[in-house]
Order: C-alpha cells, then structure tokens, then sequence
C-alpha cells in the first residue's frame, strides 16, 4: 500500500520512527544506529517483491528521508543464511546483489542482521545507557538485572556474517543487548518496533539512576586563565602541525568531567560504542597538570604506532587498505585539559564540534561506569584495531565531502568588509579556511560573514574596529586562537585612498593614512610574530601592498609613501620570521574596481582628473595602460594571495608578485 506522496507505507513509517530516534542523541550520535522495515513492492513490470529497506551506510537518522533506506529483495538475501561462513567481500557482493536500485546508497553494515531477524521493523541504537550497562567485567549480569532475562546477551564481536547469524539464533527475545555496540529490537509494525526501543533504554536509565554511586569530591583544580589557556592552545596546535593544520575547540561545558579525580579510568575506558572511534578515535588524550604538551603529544603518537604496528602483525590487510585515511593521523582529536576543558579537533569548527559531542557521550558513559559498577572494560587492542581499520566502516569516512586545500588553515583579513579584503576572504572562505575577518565597517562585515557562511563556508569570526589601534588588533588576534586554536595566516589588507599634492596635503591627512594603512600592518605583524613563534609551527604573512609602492603617482604621495612602507615592513618581517618558519610575502594591485570603497570620497574624481579623463573612463584608462591591456579584479587578487598563504609557496619569502596587468614603471627592483 503507497501514500499520496508514492512512498510505501511501511517505508513512510520507517522514516518517521528513525527521525524520532535520531533526534535524541542518546541514542544515536551523528551516522550511528540503524533501522529497517520490511514490505512488499512492485517492480517495472507489476510483479511483486518482499523487500527490506535499512538505512544506508553514513546516513543520519535524525534527517532520514526516503533516498537513505535502499530496497533489497529478501528472497535473495534469507538464503546467505544457511551458508557456513561468508567473508566481508562476498557478503558486499551479494548485499549488493540484492539491491532493487543499484544507484541508491550501500546499504548499512548490519544489513543481514535485518534481513535475518523474522520481524517486519528493527531497530539498532547505540545508546548510552546500554553501553553503560555494557562495558564492564559485570556487563551480563547488570543487563539481566536492568532488562530482565527477556534480554539476550552478546560479548562484543563485529558486525558482519557471524554477528547476524547469532542475533538472528536470538529472535526469541525481546531484544538483543551487544556489549560495545548497543541495542537491538523489534516489534511487528513500526509504532510498537519505536516503543520496545524507547522502553527499553527508559528501564536500563532508571536501573542506573537507582544504582548506588560512588561520587567523589572533584579535584580542587584551578582554572586555566585566558592568557594560559591561549598558551595551550597555540602550543598544542603546533605541536599537531607535524602532520597538518587543523582547528582546535575548546568546550569548557565539560569542566567537570575533566576534572575529576578519577578521569584516568575514564579516559582508559576507550570507546562507549565502536562506531564511535571513527569520529575521536580509540583514545582520548589527557594533558596532566605542568605536563610539557610536546611531551603528551610525543607520547601519544607513540602509543598510537605501537598499537598501528601490533595490529598489523595480523591485519596487514587492514593497515594497506586504510594506510591513506585521515582517521589514522597519529594524531588525537580529543585532549582533555584540566582546569580548562575538552579541546577537540577538525577542519573547521562544525566538525569539531562534532568530535566533542561524540566526545561527550563516551566519557559520560565512562563516568557512570566508573561511579557505578567499577572500571570500564574496553575493548581489547585488537578488537579496536580490527574496527578502527576495517574497510567496511572506513567506507563511510569516503563519503564525507573531500578536504577543501586550505581546510584547517586559520587566517586573519584585515579590511574584510569590501573590495580586495572582501573578494580576499570568499575566495580564502571556499578553500575551507577558518578565518577572523576585521574591518571598521561592521554592517558591511556582517554582509560578507553571512555570505560566506550561506555559501557553505566555514562561519569567520566578525572583529569591528580600527585596526591601526594596539587594542583592536590584539583583540583581532584574540579572536583566532580563542576559535580556532591559532593562526596559520595574515592577509594585511586595512587601508585607505588618500589624494593630494604634497603641497597641499593637510599633516592630519598625511598621518591618518600612515597610521591605518602602515601602522595598522606593524600592529598585526608584531602580534602575528609573537604568536606564531609560541605556536611553533611557521605561517605566512601576506601585505596587500599597491603599484604604486614602485611606481607613484603625482597628487597620491600619502597612499605611495604608506605602501612603499608596507613593502620594507614586509622585507624586515621576512628577514626576522625566516628563522621560525614565518614567511612573508606581498602583492602588489592597481586599479582593482569591484566592490571597492577605495575609489569613494572623491578618490575616483581626483585620479580621472590627475589623468585628464572622466571619472566614468578610469577603469578602462587603467586597463588600457598595463601590457596586457586587462582589468585586475579582487579574484586575480585572491588567487594569488591563497598562492602565498600556503604551502605551494612554501620556499618563497621576501617577495613582491605584481598584479597590475603589467605596469612597467611598477616593475619590482
């Protein structure tokens, strides 16, 4: 039977019960959990089929919409299981074998784990409190005493063939209880299937909330001040660096989770829910009181490779297939910080707050273990390595949209709101760079922050003010580490146009624009200098200085004297960041058009006059000068400024790369 809408009825419901659970994260975080109905369809030619829809693999449940659940014909899957055995390969094949559209997702892990159970909707929910009842010595006999004896009971083993066999041998019951992976249950239509769930998990939180607790005192631990926090940060981001730039984020929600005096047990209880080590991987990192951090994180690394090279004593397959994934930098991407908080990692702040929610749910799983029922058993080291490389869950991590080239790149644009500062941070923005965009006009950066985020690009830091004040741009800064972790880059954009003869030039004109297009390049290079050497892990600076630095112009002297400033201001910044990896570089535009504020104020009348045009006539006057006879516009800017900031110019410092069109009385010398 179909609705209106043409989605069979069965099918509607299932979508409607996974929604319900994916909204409570207790149950399912971020892809975890699936679901699956069963129904009768036809095909093209009206015959019909006894179908199984489950959630596809890397959906979310919470956003569950028709195209997630694929249609498998059942009468080619119940057969597989009378078979003796079936590898991870052979079961793909003939899963996917039994596809009605072939074009859909691939179906969930746990498909046969579906198809075998003789009920019409299963539901499988990792939810926290069946992993606390789970992951201890006295897992089965606290899920007998919490679910009763209408619960079975199965010791971790991975999902696949063996797994669905057994469950299936267990249909019987009221559901099924995996330790290390959560719950599994069903019912005959899809109203009863949600219920069963639902109860189920209330009676395992009632059973825990009754249990007698062993609450400790929290160690009295003082708070990390601001400028310590910061410290931490940038010297954890350098340290992470080795291996790429990432955003790190502080959540400082979990204090109290970090602070407490048994948060060694915690921590060593791994993972609450397997599918979880492919968001924070099988261990969370503990920075100790007065811990040098290089220290930790050498450490860390270490006890990584030592578990990536005992698994591949067994699992070389394992390790070649995954050898490329992400997931398997040495790296941690959760480090619990003492006084401070849970500082988690990603390629941009969203994904980062994803790792402290997962986070989040496995250390409070930990916690109660440990306040409950005593130490939490994780699993073995070889257990968590045949899951953290198993080319089964690492397809999910391919369906993640690949890294933009400057993902967890941190970079300041100082003159953001318009022109060149503008066009600058969209086209930083749509590279995946995380960025604190600055500028004195804070409507206008409002603008360009809106713009970039409904593009899709990371959401920047907004800091209204001028930038030639000491305060604002410690300020500017600030806003990098505090969000982000650090800073990797700074594009020094912050000017103004500013016309008159020498002769007639007021001193307060003269000296307004040597302070906000000069000074305000000194201000950020001197923080910018500090901070990337406590961070320790180079940057780039890039001044967006102008044609006229080497080729002025009569009745701009102000604005030439201030760029030519710029560009020794930059040739000094080389010369003393070289040693710490800092590079900085310079681009020099002319007559950049699009979205500029520069040419306001008179600015265009007065140059069209200085060259005996109309002022409707300069654009293409510019352009007519260069040999190239081109416009230049804030993208061929933007281009080269992303050039400079990475590591494709990696060797290069000190530099001037002109983009006029070619200016030959500009030419750098």
């Amino acid at each position: 039977m179909e609705q209106d809408s043409g989605i069979p009825a069965d099918l509607s419901a299932l979508i409607e019960r996974s929604t319900a659970l994916g909204a409570d994260e207790s149950l399912v975080v971020l892809g975890g959990g699936n679901t699956s109905a069963k129904g009768r369809i036809q095909d093209h030619l009206g015959r019909e089929h006894e179908v199984l829809w489950v959630k596809g693999s890397g959906a979310y449940l919470r956003s569950a919409q028709a195209a997630d659940f694929p249609a498998l014909r059942l009468a080619e899957l119940l057969p597989l299981r009378e078979l003796a055995a079936l590898s991870d390969d052979q079961m793909l094949r003939y899963v996917g074998q039994a596809m009605v559209d072939v074009t859909m997702r691939r179906p969930s892990i746990e498909t046969l784990l579906h198809a075998f159970l003789p009920h019409a909707h299963i539901d499988h929910v990792h939810a926290d409190a069946i992993c606390t009842l789970t992951n201890h010595r006295e897992g089965p006999r606290i899920v007998r005493e919490a679910l009763g004896e209408g619960y079975a009971y199965i010791d971790w083993i991975r999902p696949g063939f063996e797994l669905s066999r057994l469950v299936a041998d267990l249909s019987s019951y009221q559901g099924v209880v995996l330790a290390h992976h959560g719950l599994v249950t069903w019912g005959p239509d899809s109203s009863a299937c949600l219920q069963q769930t639902l109860s189920s998990v209330e009676r395992a939180r009632d059973f825990i909330a009754a249990y007698p607790r062993d609450v400790r005192a929290s160690a009295v631990t003082r708070p990390a001040g601001v400028e310590e926090s910061r410290e931490v940060l940038l010297q954890l981001r350098g340290a992470m660096a080795q291996t790429g730039r990432r955003i790190l984020r502080v959540d400082r929600s979990q204090r109290e989770l970090v602070d407490d005096p048994q948060l060694p047990a915690i921590v060593s209880g791994g993972v609450s829910s397997a599918d979880h080590m492919l968001t924070i991987k099988p261990r969370s990192m503990v920075l100790a009181s007065g811990q040098l951090v290089q220290e930790a994180i050498g450490q860390y690394v270490d006890d990584y490779r030592t578990f990536v090279e005992s698994g591949q004593e067994t699992s070389s397959e394992l390790v070649a297939s995954a050898r490329h994934s992400v997931m398997h930098d040495p790296m941690p991407r959760v480090v619990l910080v003492p006084g401070l908080g849970v500082i988690t990692t990603g390629r941009d702040r969203y994904e980062a707050a994803q790792v402290s929610l997962v986070a989040g749910h496995t250390h409070a799983v930990a916690r109660d273990i440990v306040q409950r029922f005593g130490n939490p058993e994780p699993m073995t080291p070889e257990q968590e390595f045949a899951f953290d490389y198993w080319p089964l869950e690492l397809y999910k991590l391919g369906l993640q949209p690949a890294a933009s080239s400057l993902a967890g790149f941190v970079c300041i644009v100082t003159g953001a709101a318009s022109g060149i500062g503008r066009g600058i941070a969209e086209h930083l923005a749509a590279q995946g760079a995380s960025l604190v965009l600055a500028d004195l006009d804070g409507e206008r950066l409002e603008e360009v922050g809106g713009a970039i985020t409904a593009s899709g690009g990371p959401t920047p830091e907004l800091v209204r003010g001028d930038q030639s004040s000491a305060e604002v741009v410690r300020e500017t800064m600030s806003a990098a580490i505090d969000n982000f972790g650090g800073i990797d880059g700074a594009v020094l954009n912050a000017g103004i146009a500013a016309a008159g003869r020498l002769a007639d030039l007021s001193l307060q004109d003269w000296e307004r624009a040597q302070r906000i297009n000069l000074t305000s390049a000194f201000l950020l290079t001197q923080q910018a200098l500090q901070r990337m050497r406590q961070q320790g892990c180079g940057g780039s600076l890039v001044y967006v200085a102008s044609k006229n630095a080497f080729g002025p112009g009569a009745g701009f002297g102000a604005y030439s004297v201030s760029k030519a400033g710029m560009i020794q201001l930059m040739r000094i910044a080389a010369l003393e960041g070289g040693a710490d990896g800092i590079r900085a570089n310079a681009v020099n535009p002319d007559a950049v058009f699009d979205n500029s504020r520069l040419w306001e104020g008179g600015i265009r009348e007065e140059r069209a006059a200085a060259h005996g045009i109309a002022p409707e006539q300069l654009q293409e006057f510019y352009a007519a000068r260069n040999l190239l006879h081109r416009q230049v516009t804030t993208s061929d800017v933007a281009v080269s400024v992303e050039f400079l900031l990475s590591e494709q110019s990696s060797r290069t410092t000190g530099a001037v790369l002109p983009i006029d069109g070619g200016v030959a009385g500009a030419f750098p010398r």
